[in-house]
């Protein structure tokens, strides 16, 4: 496996990682994130989320994708901007909530990324 493959690989499993807590972090219905040990947990996957979307934002095109995929490794960056965006909406918030995170769940732009990798994955699969 090429390092470009363990790249992208590793970008993937984090912004999975990060979605899988968030789901668990939503349905827990909390009105606040705890803050008492210096940071909440959900304050450092939303940072690795970010750094893993800002990672396909600024080199999906060097990912080492087939030359067939560059036109849609366009298109995985800008969802990836667009994803970070509201990431960092969230990150800002002096409290962060059950109902705002579900709410970052349910954002269309995280889902394109999402559905963005889950469409790469199946076509390298297919190659």
């Amino acid at each position: 496996m090429s390092s470009a493959d363990q790249k992208i690989l590793a970008q993937i499993e984090a912004i999975e990682s990060a979605y899988e807590f968030m789901l668990a972090y939503a349905a827990q219905g909390r009105d606040s994130d705890d803050k008492r040990a210096g940071g909440s947990e959900i304050e450092g996957v939303l940072s690795s989320l970010a750094t893993a979307l800002t990672v396909l934002q600024d080199d999906a095109s060097n990912l080492g994708l087939p030359t067939q995929f560059q036109t849609f490794a366009e298109t995985l960056s800008m969802d990836a901007r667009n994803a970070r965006g509201a990431v960092e909406l969230v990150q800002i918030q002096a409290r962060i909530s059950s109902q705002l995170v579900d709410n970052l769940n349910a954002s269309i732009h995280l889902r394109a990324v999402l559905t963005d990798l889950f469409l790469i994955d199946e076509a390298l699969k297919c190659q």
